[in-house]
């Protein structure tokens, strides 16, 4: 690595007295030449007091939600490469080496510390290893890739990533966010196998369970229909021409067995009209759709060019 790059830590914290302390100190001991960043999410206990003490860069945020920390992360501090890990002290400082090391070397442009395949039995809560098991599968299949781990707190990524992948969740879908936005735009993203602990005493997870979980399905609804439109519109275009074919048999074999002279069950034959009409319309609107988004892609890839 470059002696003269500049390497940020950046932890978001909401109410991390606990742990903030051991975080900071365990990857200063890592990275020694790196600047540690504590982002202060309205909390109400000792972290910014504690990190400061550990000699953190403390910067207030005071939009509650991950999601907005996460946008101010990219907004206020510059460096060459980025590593972001919560203040939970769950993942090991002992890693960020191997998380780097792509990044640097140019292999990567984010890469991931993949948790599902190393945690203690108390380290996630009921469900949260289906609910992301189940988020994974989505966007696996979506975007035809072959992620392990869709929701990590634990993240390197370069400056590129930092400057041109836009933030518009505002809380802990945001690493779902970050993961598709990084497939939409092609961007290199890898993993690494990395252990999950468990929080220490006194640290409490601030994650529930069905909210939480209901808002990044929803996020990743949202993303499906504005990332792959195509897709989306289309698949409801073609299932409501099925279903219009479908109402259209019946009054289409009465007007035969009448000779062509009567079309019966007309009511059928208005609902047949009407779906295959609907079924078009989205069809084309998946298509345009589809052609402002490649043109917005290449104006994406044109200025992220021009900023290199």
């Amino acid at each position: 690595m470059d002696e003269s790059a500049k390497i940020a830590v950046m932890i978001p914290c909401h109410n991390e007295s606990a742990a903030i302390a051991k975080v900071i100190d365990d990857f200063r001991a890592q990275l020694p030449s790196a600047s540690v960043y504590v982002f202060d999410n309205c909390c109400t206990d000792d972290t910014a007091k504690i990190a400061k003490a550990h000699g953190a860069i403390v910067i207030k945020e005071p939009r509650q939600g991950k999601g907005y920390v996460v946008e101010s992360m990219f907004a206020r501090v510059h460096a060459d490469y980025y590593v972001m890990v919560d203040g939970d002290d769950t993942y090991p400082a002992s890693k960020v080496g191997e998380l780097l090391a792509p990044v640097v070397s140019g292999d990567a442009d984010m890469v991931v510390g993949a948790r599902l395949a190393d945690y203690g039995n108390q380290s996630f809560r009921p469900l949260h290893v289906a609910g992301n098991n189940l988020v994974r599968g989505l966007i696996n299949w979506i975007f035809g890739s072959k992620l392990t781990d869709i929701l990590s707190g634990y993240r390197a990524f370069n400056r590129k990533v930092a400057k041109t992948v836009p933030v518009i969740s505002a809380g802990f879908e945001v690493e779902t966010e970050l993961t598709v936005q990084m497939l939409y735009y092609r961007l290199r993203l890898l993993e690494v196998q990395v252990p999950y602990g468990v929080r220490p005493v006194g640290s409490v997870s601030k994650l529930r369970t069905f909210r939480d979980g209901s808002r990044v399905l929803w996020k990743l609804f949202n993303l499906f229909r504005a990332f792959k439109p195509l897709t989306f519109f289309g698949g409801i275009g073609l299932s409501l021409l099925i279903l219009g074919f479908i109402a259209g048999l019946p009054p289409v074999f009465g007007f035969i067995d009448s000779g062509y002279t009567e079309v019966r069950r007309f009511p059928l034959a208005i609902l047949a009209v009407g779906l295959v009409l609907l079924g078009a319309a989205c069809g084309f609107l998946g298509v345009q759709l589809h052609a402002m988004n490649w043109r917005l892609k290449e104006l994406h890839s044109v200025i992220t060019r021009d900023d290199d």
